[in-house]
């Protein structure tokens, strides 16, 4: 018959009261976000808000579909681009 030592039954209530803190800061963080979402849903229809802004900077990087094909050379042709975000976004397929 083995005894139990001390700091095993103390390693095991460690685990378990670790294993508890975990699935607590788990089911924190879901929660977090599902009010998140419930949110900004509510803030989207309250605004009457339809497309995905994907950056704010430029009319043509807003949302790719609404974009202006010469919005981005309205300088001239050659113009460098002023904002940061037109670098990240693709041209519209059909713009070349």
């Amino acid at each position: 018959m083995t005894t139990l030592r001390k700091a095993k039954v103390a390693l095991a209530l460690l685990t378990v009261l670790l294993l508890l803190f975990v699935l607590t800061q788990m089911d924190a963080a879901w929660r977090s976000r599902d009010v998140a979402d419930t949110s900004d849903r509510a803030l989207a229809r309250e605004l009457g808000l339809s497309d995905l802004s994907l950056f704010t900077e430029a009319r043509y990087t807003r949302h790719p579909s609404q974009a202006d094909y010469h919005a981005p050379f309205q300088d001239h042709p050659a113009a460098l681009e002023h904002f940061p975000s037109g670098a990240l976004l693709l041209p519209v397929p059909g713009a070349e």
